[in-house]
């Protein structure tokens, strides 16, 4: 997480994330373990499938912080 802490290029948000992930566009990404099951499993199995490193974050109020956003994020990615 120091990377989306140091400001490098990020998407935030579960379809940004996919999005990017169909594009090829991320370089690692970053799933709440909190967020909803079914998108939680969706977001690490396209990375999976995309051959993207996925990090597992603790909650999504944290990864919401780290990302500079006011609300809770259940995905975000760090652009290549």
């Amino acid at each position: 997480m120091e990377a989306l802490k140091a400001g490098g290029r990020r998407v935030v948000g579960t379809k940004q994330v996919l999005r990017a992930l169909k594009t090829g566009d991320l370089a690692r990404v970053y799933a709440a373990t909190d967020a909803d099951t079914f998108i939680y499993q969706q977001v690490v199995r396209a990375a999976e499938a995309a051959g993207v490193p996925c990090v597992r974050v603790a909650s999504m109020k944290e990864l919401g912080m780290v990302c500079g956003v006011a609300v809770p994020t259940a995905a975000a990615g760090l652009l290549r």
